[in-house]
């Protein structure tokens, strides 16, 4: 398991983002690094996203301690590629973290990986597809369609700032006692709500906005809403 790429973004002007002044830096590309990555703080008021050079444009929805880090496995873009029938190269989804051999979404809500020599991070969520990601894809349908797939890839939290490079090794150093994986929590906040009090398993790893929603969630509809 290793980083294929580090991957950084620019504030770029379009017209596909619901972001204030019309600007986004989802479009990322690969550095040669050392890029430092630390907790960037609050989503409206701290850095926007967890590694130095990067650009997180829209605060309202992306960036913060929950969102400090996006990942996303090469497998998966592989995949992708075969379906439409086009190059993917890290980067393009917005990722920060190209990475290799590690199946993201299967990882658990609460998962930790040591990346490199002192860079701890923590699984938290799983990306949730935007206007702003159709726009840059170019792809009609593409929200619905990433959405049905359900291969997100996972947002993670910095527990230990440290610096990265490509080609570094990735350990899970820590896999939490629950069965809410990144996929599972995808599914229930999007197409599957009926799965969302599964999500409470997670404990304390689930960011408090997506917890808050379980809860009002679980008060409207009871405790075994989601039951299997």
């Amino acid at each position: 398991m290793h980083l294929i790429s580090v991957n950084l973004g620019r504030a770029t002007a379009v017209d596909h983002t619901d972001a204030e002044g019309g600007v986004t830096g989802i479009g990322k590309r690969p550095v040669p690094g050392p890029v430092h990555v630390l907790a960037p703080g609050p989503k409206a008021t701290g850095l926007g996203s967890g590694l130095e050079g990067d650009a997180v444009c829209d605060r309202r929805h992306h960036g913060g301690d929950h969102q400090a880090v996006y990942a996303y496995a090469r497998e998966d873009l592989d995949l992708w590629e075969h379906m439409l029938g086009r190059e993917l190269p890290g980067g393009l989804f917005g990722e920060n973290l190209t990475t290799s051999g590690i199946d993201l979404n299967s990882a658990r809500i609460g998962d930790r990986w040591r990346v490199g020599a002192d860079l701890v991070l923590e699984v938290a969520s799983a990306r949730i597809p935007c206007r702003t990601f159709q726009g840059a894809m170019g792809e009609t349908g593409w929200v619905k369609r990433f959405t049905q797939e359900a291969r997100p890839g996972a947002y993670l939290r910095v527990i230990e700032e440290g610096s990265i490079s490509p080609g570094d090794p990735i350990e899970v150093i820590h896999r939490p006692d629950h069965e809410v994986t990144v996929q599972l929590w995808f599914r229930a906040f999007t197409t599957e709500r009926a799965l969302l009090p599964l999500t409470l398993a997670a404990g304390e790893a689930m960011e408090p906005g997506a917890h808050e929603r379980v809860r009002l969630y679980v008060e409207k509809y009871g405790a075994g809403a989601g039951a299997r």
